[in-house]
């Protein structure tokens, strides 16, 4: 959305139908379980409004939770991993599809911005991406702190407060650097080798972005 979205605040509601952008099998291409099959539900709208954010997620439509995960179960083939990403997640009341999609035998995890928190199954996975205010990191939720698996910090050479990892609170939990990719050939190049910098120097876990290798959603 390049930073165009609309700020969408935090919805009530018992979860029974959700703000859905797409549904759709892929590879998963970034953090934890790059290079596993999966099936994304990207939901609609997000609380920020990133310049950087190459996704579309506001032409969404209103879905029942039984047909999400009925649309899930018709897509999911041979993988058994489901990502539920956006937009930002957390800001739909999401525990009950996460309910019946860990009672389905799926893994379930989740994508967040960090900022916002619902009480989830002790068994979702989440990745969290901080994002920078311009003047520094908006701070992880504590609530949500002790539940994160991992930490995927966006690296760019040129975006201000992009250039470095800061300390949000992570402590021994992962971390992944991932080069922005800004559809510019230079600048791509330049935020890798930053980003290698950092983990070499850090001991910090490459993020390659592998379905845009590939050449899937």
């Amino acid at each position: 959305m390049y930073g165009k979205n609309p700020l969408r605040p935090p919805e009530k509601g018992d979860g029974s139908t959700l703000d859905v952008q797409h549904v759709f099998a892929t590879i998963q291409g970034e953090g934890p379980y790059a290079g596993v099959p999966a099936v994304f539900i990207r939901l609609g709208g997000c609380n920020l409004a990133c310049t950087f954010c190459d996704t579309e997620f506001e032409s969404f439509r209103k879905m029942e939770l039984e047909g999400i995960v009925a649309r899930v179960k018709e897509l999911v083939g041979s993988a058994r991993l489901i990502v539920i990403t956006g937009g930002e997640p957390l800001r739909q009341p999401i525990a009950p599809l996460c309910e019946a999609l860990l009672e389905a035998g799926f893994k379930v995890q989740i994508e967040t911005n960090g900022t916002l928190w619902r009480e989830l199954p002790e068994a979702v996975e989440i990745v969290c991406s901080p994002k920078n205010t311009g003047s520094g990191y908006f701070p992880v939720r504590a609530d949500l702190l002790s539940r994160i698996n991992a930490f995927k910090f966006i690296i760019s050479a040129e975006q201000s407060g992009y250039g470095d990892v800061s300390d949000v609170g992570q402590g021994g939990i992962p971390v992944y650097v991932q080069p922005m990719d800004e559809y510019d050939e230079a600048k791509n190049e330049a935020n890798l080798a930053l980003a290698m910098q950092l983990s070499q120097r850090h001991g910090y876990r490459l993020s390659l972005q592998l379905h845009k290798i590939i050449g899937v959603e």
